[in-house]
């Protein structure tokens, strides 16, 4: 129950921190400092937007075990380079912030639903929404940031998110069925209607 808890506090910590709903342009702790490998490694913890889609990805993966544990966070770090690339550059691309809350929205109702996706499917769908998340940290690199040192550390930040995630999800699974059930629905309910949130502006 302790552990039950303790998973179920992390999305409900997250959710009571409107200050940091969003990490995009002119907001978020990343715009306040100066170094490359500091600034990625803040950037996707200074929004709770990016925090639970992260921490979502690495569930979705536990959910389907196997292989998909690393294929479907790979998928997400692949993609978020790309999208990242291509806002350093100064691609515009459609619905940046639209993708993000979406993809919050749509990762909790996976988790809520404990929908167990073909492992292609799933690495296709993070994949996609990884490219917004990409983007958002790219176009928000720090002028003198070094290119290689913030992408590094973005994508070893996430990463770390990617595992918090699946951890959460063990943690849960060594619980008796009917109280992981509860949690996970619990969880992804939570992380869903924050999705919703950021669509409608609430947050």
């Amino acid at each position: 129950m302790i552990k039950a808890l303790f998973s179920l506090g992390f999305v409900i910590a997250a959710l009571s921190a409107p200050s940091f709903a969003f990490a995009h342009p002119g907001a978020g702790l990343a715009h306040e400092h100066g170094f490359g490998a500091l600034s990625g490694l803040l950037h996707p913890f200074s929004g709770v937007d990016h925090l639970l889609a992260m921490v979502a990805v690495g569930m979705v993966a536990a959910l389907l075990g196997g292989r998909a544990l690393w294929l479907v966070p790979a998928s997400f770090l692949g993609m978020m380079a790309l999208g990242s690339a291509l806002g350093m550059a100064g691609f515009d691309l459609p619905f940046v912030e639209t993708g993000i809350g979406l993809s919050v929205a749509i990762f909790g109702l996976i988790v809520a639903g404990g929908l167990k996706m073909p492992v292609a499917a799933s690495i296709g769908l993070v994949g996609f929404f990884a490219l917004f998340h990409g983007h958002a940290h790219g176009t928000e690199m720090p002028a003198a940031a070094s290119v290689f040192a913030y992408g590094a550390a973005f994508l070893l930040a996430t990463a770390l998110l990617h595992g918090i995630g699946i951890g959460l999800a063990v943690l849960g699974n060594r619980l008796n069925a009917t109280s992981a059930q509860t949690l996970q629905r619990a969880a992804g309910c939570a992380m869903s209607l924050a999705g919703i949130a950021f669509l409608t502006g609430a947050f």
